[in-house]
Order: structure tokens, then C-alpha cells, then sequence
């Protein structure tokens, strides 16, 4: 009956016209991520059977139930979505917003299956989230809800070390993190891997360093691979490097803030920055910890010194720039204002944000997306750094640091022995540390997004049937995924 209602409401929304046209409805998030698998499909040499196997959601689980808010008890409804078991666990953030639905959580999960196979991450792809807006309730009203989705997943068994690990996604943090981990823990007790049952956990409750910032940093490593030769800046016809770029990035959240501020380290111009209660643009560039911290005293990102004002936000998409970083909700580029996309590149920093009817109109226009499956995957390769974290007990850099640092020493002194020169002590600091666990966790999510990009443009240049970069990178998770299930001897 859903499916049909959905159908029904697609077919009026079809009918839909403008001075005369018909307008094509807009295909779900779900529909988007299927017929981008699809294209990819086309261009690879599988069994139908093992591509249907691929494709579809292994378990989906809805959950509904009474938490006391206040006086009231009121029904939430939740979801986890378990889309590929071929590797386990299974991974995927767990989001908090009005707009969670069905639907997108198994976009989502989808999108965690292909990402964590183009980035080598050993997981299979979920997703999780509860339909309600937590700026509307207190601290405590959150962490009664967030216990009790976590029961709930206990109950089904779908969270756990070696079954299914969340991690935050839109409106949920560290915080939450903590708390599904101990109720986790309460539950489950004697259990010595308890921990690993979450990953995006503050740095006290078994957290990493680097997590915050992974998936905008990644997103930054991306980039610039993408721009890094004559030969690669060229599909965007850009220059090599990211100096002087023009960015605008839509969403100043976690992702949005770390890839803006690590692109402007990277030499490029932040000229726009839009969010939810508008936009700002300088063609001179903002500083973005100074539009954070502006935000962050005046509730907005409006008003900000020297600053264009826009009432809409998202009329900031629209504005000419070389980089634009949709890093906000998905379809936010869409049939609607494609055509008027005025970018060399796209950088998508959130899930989804391009639906598949604009990519055309995008790509008819030789504007080219390095796609979120790939482009966003940092949040889960530091994910997964931190599960290994866990499940091994001791800090990265640990065991190694001090006996590097004294390596270095000896070889510092015997340089300067034999040249007669002496560094100064900030020249000694720099060359004789120790990686570190950032050092460590900085270093792993670089080689990643490197080496999947280098992936994903191989099968970009090598593959006469692939025309853009994320049917490339779709091609790259199919092929891994079905190795998957071939070597497991599932299928011939």
C-alpha cells in the first residue's frame, strides 16, 4: 500500500507543469542511488543474479517506541537498515532529523555499501535514524530517546563489535555516541570488546584523534588528488592546484566547516558559505573560523563583515565559483536549478546531494561531480581506524613514538656532526617527532582517498563504457563487492 501511495504520488507530481510543460517529477534518494547503481551496472561484466544481490537491502528493520517527554509519553519511530553483509560488520551513521524516512536510510545504507568498498574498508553498509528534531527537546529528553533506540537494536541484534557498528551522522555527535556505547556496555557486560560496538565516541570513551574533522579533511585530500596533474585538473578544465580556487560551500556543519577550512589552508579562495538561514559571499574570500565564530555569537552567518547578504541560501548554489561543495541534505541540486549551476567542479561533501535527473543536465553542460561514494568516505575510513583502536586496546603511536623520536635524535646529531651545522630548536622539534595518533590517523585517511582515487580514475579511463567519474567510482564497488560474494563461492 506505501509503495503504491508513493507510486501514485509520483505520477500527479509528473503532471505537474510550468507555463505549459510538463515537469518530471524528481526521483526519491533511494530511486537516485539504484539508478546510479544501474549505470554502473551497464558497464561491467556480471551475472544479473549477483548484480540483484548487490543492489538490494539485505534487512530492513523499523522500530517504534514510547519514551516519556515532560508529562507525555510520546511514540518515536526509528530505523536500521542492514543493505550488504558480505563483509562484517556492518556500518553506518545514525541520523536525527523531521526528514528521516524509510527511504533515505536505505539510500544511505546503500551508499555505505559502495563506500566502504571503494575506500577498502572491510564492512558491509547500514544506516540508522529517528524521525524527530532534536532542537526541540532537552539533553535529557535525547539521551532517554537515544537509550531506548539503542534497547531497541540490542534487541534485534543489530548492533554490536562484530554485527553492526553506528557512527554519528546529521544531528547526532560524539555525545550520543557515548551514551549508545554504554548502554551497549550495560547490557552486554563481560563483553571485552564492548567499545568497538560505536564508533565518532569522545577521545575519553574510546574515541580517535581526527575523527571530527575526517570526512571534511578526506574530502580536502580528494580534491586535491583531483586537481594534483595537467591530465586530471583537465576533466574540470581547471589548472593543477588548489591555489586560488574559488569555493562556495552549502552547509557550515561538521563536514562543511572542515572541508572549507582545509581547502583555504590548501591555497583556495572561500568566497560563499551557505546554510539554512541564508548565505554570504565575498569575492575576496572568508575566513572561515571567523564566519564560524560570527555564527557562532550571532546565531547566524548573516551580517558578516564586508559580506553579500542572500535571504536564500541555496541561491548561493548558483553563483559562479570553481569548486562548489554541497556539504548540507541530499537533492539539493536537482531538475529544478541544474541548468543554472554556474561551477568547473563539483565536490559532494554530503550524501546525495545531487539527484540523478540534474547529473545529466550537469554532465550534457561538461560539468563534472567527484561523487559523494567516494568523496565523503573519510568519516568512515577514521571509523574504522577507531574500531581497530578498540578491538586492539592500545593508542596508535604508543608502543612506537618515543623510540622513533630517539632514531631521529641520533640521526640529527650525527647530520649535524658531519656538516657542522646546527639546526635551530624548532628545526630539531619538527625533525625529530614521533608520529602520534593524529599523525598516524592523518596519514592513513591521505593514502586512502589517494589510492581510491587512483582507483576510481583507472576505471574512469580504462572502462569505454563509463562517462563520468561516479559511474566509475559505482564501478569500483561492484567489482569489489561481487569478488566478495564469488570468492565465498555464493555465486560462480
Amino acid at each position: 500500500m506505501a509503495s503504491e501511495k508513493k507510486a501514485a504520488s509520483r505520477a500527479s507530481a509528473a503532471k505537474a507543469s510550468t507555463n505549459g510543460k510538463v515537469v518530471a517529477a524528481e526521483p526519491t534518494f533511494y530511486e537516485t542511488v539504484e539508478s546510479n547503481f544501474e549505470r554502473a551496472a551497464a558497464c561491467v561484466d556480471y551475472p544479473r543474479g549477483l548484480l540483484d544481490q548487490i543492489k538490494v537491502c539485505n534487512s530492513v528493520y523499523m522500530v517504534r517506541f514510547p519514551v516519556r517527554i515532560g508529562n507525555d509519553i510520546q511514540v518515536f519511530t526509528g530505523w536500521r537498515v542492514q543493505h550488504s553483509h558480505h563483509r562484517l560488520p556492518t556500518k553506518g551513521g545514525i541520523r536525527y532529523a523531521d526528514h528521516v524516512s524509510e527511504d533515505e536510510v536505505m539510500a544511505l545504507a546503500a551508499l555505505m555499501t559502495y563506500k566502504c568498498a571503494i575506500v577498502d574498508v572491510p564492512f558491509g553498509g547500514a544506516k540508522g535514524g529517528i524521525k524527530f528534531n532534536p532542537k526541540n527537546y532537552t539533553e535529557e529528553q535525547i539521551e532517554r530517546i537515544t537509550r531506548r533506540y539503542t534497547m531497541e537494536l540490542i534487541r534485534r541484534n543489530c548492533i554490536g563489535p562484530a554485527v553492526d557498528v553506528p557512527a554519528p551522522d546529521y544531528g547526532t555527535g560524539p555525545r550520543e555516541m557515548a551514551w549508545i556505547a554504554d548502554t551497549y556496555q550495560a547490557v552486554s557486560t563481560g563483553q571485552i570488546d564492548s567499545l568497538a560496538c560505536v564508533t565518532g565516541k569522545p577521545l575519553t570513551q574510546g574515541g580517535i584523534n581526527g575523527r571530527t574533522q575526517a570526512t571534511g579533511r578526506g574530502l580536502y585530500f580528494g580534491v586535491r588528488e583531483a586537481l594534483s596533474t595537467v591530465e586530471d585538473a583537465k576533466l574540470f578544465g581547471l589548472t593543477p592546484g588548489l591555489d586560488g580556487k574559488r569555493v562556495i560551500v552549502q552547509g557550515l556543519g561538521n563536514v562543511g566547516y572542515w572541508a572549507a577550512k582545509n581547502l583555504q589552508q590548501g591555497g583556495a579562495v572561500i568566497v560563499g558559505i551557505a546554510e539554512y538561514e541564508g548565505g554570504i559571499f565575498d569575492r575576496n574570500g572568508l575566513d572561515v573560523d571567523e564566519v564560524f565564530n560570527h555564527r557562532k555569537s550571532t546565531g547566524s552567518i548573516l551580517n558578516f563583515k564586508n559580506a553579500k547578504n542572500y535571504k536564500n541560501g541555496n541561491a548561493l548554489l548558483e553563483v559562479e565559483c570553481d569548486i562548489l561543495v554541497p556539504a548540507a541534505l541530499e537533492n539539493q541540486i536537482n531538475a529544478s536549478n541544474a541548468a543554472n549551476i554556474k561551477t568547473r567542479m563539483i565536490a559532494e561533501g554530503a550524501n546525495g546531494p545531487v539527484s540523478a535527473g540534474a547529473e545529466q543536465i550537469l554532465l550534457k553542460r561538461g560539468i563534472h561531480i567527484i561523487p559523494d561514494a567516494y568523496l565523503n568516505a573519510g568519516g568512515v575510513t577514521v571509523s574504522y581506524f577507531e574500531w581497530l583502536k578498540n578491538l586492539s586496546h592500545v593508542r596508535f603511536g604508543r608502543l612506537g613514538k618515543r623510540a622513533d623520536e630517539s632514531s631521529y635524535t641520533r640521526i640529527v646529531a650525527a647530520v649535524e656532526s658531519l656538516t657542522g651545522k646546527s639546526f635551530s630548536e624548532l628545526e630539531r622539534k619538527v625533525l625529530v617527532h614521533g608520529a602520534d595518533e593524529a599523525d598516524y590517523v592523518d596519514s592513513g585517511l591521505e593514502e586512502t582517498m589517494i589510492e581510491a582515487y587512483r582507483q576510481v580514475k583507472y576505471a574512469y579511463h580504462s572502462n569505454r563504457k563509463v562517462k563520468d567519474l561516479r559511474t566509475a567510482s559505482f564501478v569500483v564497488a561492484i567489482d569489489k563487492v561481487a569478488k566478495s560474494y564469488m570468492e565465498l563461492g555464493i555465486f560462480p
